[in-house]
């Protein structure tokens, strides 16, 4: 009887330090989650580092010859949209739905987002609203001058280059689609703030809208119920984005198609994530699978 006791006591000590040992072993296995790498970039025009969230497509590879489509995305802070639109970009090249192709995903973290994604107003509401705001020029020449080409040396690039960016992102890429059309080939502008300065940019000249542009290029844009603009006059985002639409439409060059996209169940707040998955599937061709 004694033994038999002295067995069991034996026994239990022993699954004791077994199950220890197993749980220490679970906990030790744990890795980090890796979305993508981060660089930073030292911006003479802009004299400051800004920060790249780089998501790199499954099988890159830089010894490789295959070269990548970029998607630039504006917004792109890892608690702003850059883990959301990598989450589209990947599910949509999965072979099993292949409708974009494999691309490399460009997140630019902000900084002062009113100065970079603005042109200067001449509306004394807005310059005291917005103090910093008005200097869009030279963040244009950074992404033209340094972040362009930084990326086409650091990445095997194509020259298949899209451009997302909502509300003051998406004035900032109405902006660089009419004044430098041809920095991408792909725009996908959602709820712009184009009440910005009372709707200027609606009325800017732009090669764009001439028969001698020659780049092909694929606009988007997607707006949602969003209704009066943040201004004393007021103005309908709705209408300028349908108008913005409009007057793309109206290009004499056969190389612009623009679509135009209202989801009225959407609103500032929710519409890019739906607008963006929108967008993929009316700006890439059919991919074959």
């Amino acid at each position: 009887m004694k033994h038999s006791i002295l067995f069991l006591v034996a026994l239990c000590w022993i699954s004791f330090t077994f199950g220890q040992k197993t749980k220490e072993k679970t906990t030790e296995i744990s890795t980090p989650f890796v979305l993508g790498v981060i660089d930073k970039i030292q911006s003479i025009v802009l004299n400051e580092t800004r920060i790249l969230n780089i998501y790199l497509p499954e099988g890159y590879n830089p010894s490789d010859s295959i070269k990548y489509p970029v998607i630039y995305l504006l917004d792109g802070s890892a608690d702003e949209d850059f883990i959301h639109i990598v989450g589209l970009v990947q599910f949509n090249t999965f072979e099993w739905v292949n409708k974009v192709p494999k691309s490399i995903v460009v997140g630019i973290a902000n900084v002062d987002r009113a100065r970079d994604f603005t042109y200067p107003s001449t509306l004394d509401e807005l310059n005291e609203r917005f103090p910093t705001s008005g200097h869009s020029d030279s963040f244009i020449s950074f992404i033209e001058n340094e972040l362009q080409p930084y990326i086409a040396k650091k990445y095997r690039t194509n020259q298949e280059k899209t451009l997302i960016g909502q509300s003051f992102g998406g004035l900032l890429a109405t902006e660089i689609l009419l004044k430098k059309p041809t920095l991408f080939t792909k725009y996908i502008i959602v709820s712009p703030s184009l009440w910005w300065d009372n709707g200027s940019l609606l009325n800017l000249p732009s090669t764009l809208y001439t028969e001698g542009y020659n780049q092909q290029t694929t606009i988007y844009i997607g707006v949602g119920k969003e209704g009066l603009t943040p201004t004393k006059v007021p103005r309908v985002m709705e209408v300028d984005a349908n108008l913005l639409s409009d007057k793309i439409n109206q290009s004499k060059s056969k190389n612009v198609r623009v679509f135009f996209d209202y989801l009225p169940e959407e609103n500032h707040a929710t519409i890019l994530h739906q607008a963006v998955s929108n967008a993929f599937e009316i700006l890439y061709q059919p991919l074959e699978k």
